[in-house]
């Protein structure tokens, strides 16, 4: 056999693996969609299609992606427009409902995939049972970054355990599913029109009520912008609370599942001050010699 042409096995290998689509949902982004649409081009095995789903944005978010479209004609950059409606939720919806692949990626604009994301995606779901999968973060612009990858890690395994293995969270800066398992909740999801719940749990919850099984996959991961350490401790509280009132929209009560609220409170200050160090650090000039 000549050792430029794959083996037969290597064909069929590549026929069973499943197309990633990639929707990012964008709105008012222009700092950051570049480098996120940077990271999902550059991957070991390219993704089917990335789709950019602006929502009504007043900045470059738009522009930005139409001249990487021009820069990477080779890459699967799409650009569509959610107008009907304000809203992460409808927005999500309607690139999900577009996406073509066969396991639909979903990430937020200030996400940075690993190089091996799409690999790894495939991976996860070449068992049939896996109907969803997410994994852990690395927060990009905070200090420590691979201490932080792995504490990320253990308290997504801990909510696992808590949960005792009845729910399984989605995360929605890394996470992705069959598109048949859109297709069985799609019309269920909560629209959340006064924006109180946490989007990624509703989905969860939903792909619960289906039997639909969860899979968390360590590999998978992705960086993120630790931007919301940015909000006041009252927005940030609101923010942390989303997970309850999630829970009571479906009538869930298992006292185990408020930990990650704990732990979201307890980190709050200490991060903060974290990040306020690395802001300043990393914006200070680089003194070179004896100046």
């Amino acid at each position: 056999m000549s050792a430029d042409k794959p083996s037969g096995d290597t064909l069929n290998d590549a026929a069973l693996l499943p197309r990633v689509s990639i929707v990012i949902p964008a709105y008012n982004e222009e700092s950051v969609i570049r480098q996120c649409l940077i990271a999902a081009i550059y991957q070991s095995v390219p993704a089917h299609e990335i789709i950019v789903v602006d929502n009504l944005s007043t900045d470059r978010t738009a522009s930005i992606v139409r001249q990487m479209q021009l820069e990477y004609p080779e890459s699967p950059i799409i650009l569509l427009n959610q107008d009907q409606c304000q809203g992460l939720i409808p927005t999500r919806n309607f690139g999900l409902n577009h996406a073509t692949g066969d396991v639909l990626g979903r990430i937020d604009a200030d996400s940075v995939v690993e190089p091996d994301w799409v690999e790894q995606v495939q991976n996860t779901f070449l068992d049939p049972s896996v109907q969803a999968a997410t994994g852990p973060v690395v927060y990009y612009d905070m200090p420590m970054r691979r201490f932080g990858l792995k504490a990320d890690d253990k308290m997504r395994q801990l909510m696992l355990k808590l949960a005792k293995h009845q729910y399984h969270f989605l995360f929605g800066s890394n996470m992705a599913l069959r598109a048949s398992a859109w297709e069985t909740i799609r019309d269920e999801t909560c629209r959340d029109e006064k924006d109180e719940m946490h989007e990624d749990i509703d989905l969860s919850l939903h792909l619960a009520d289906h039997d639909l099984k969860v899979q968390y996959s360590p590999q998978m991961v992705s960086g993120m912008s630790a931007r919301r350490l940015e909000d006041s401790p009252r927005d940030y509280r609101y923010y942390v609370t989303r997970f309850d009132r999630t829970y009571k929209a479906h009538n869930v009560k298992k006292m185990a599942l408020k930990a990650p609220m704990v732990v979201f409170f307890s980190v709050y200050f200490p991060a903060k001050l974290l990040r306020a160090i690395h802001t300043v650090n990393t914006a200070q000039p680089v003194r070179r010699g004896g100046q």
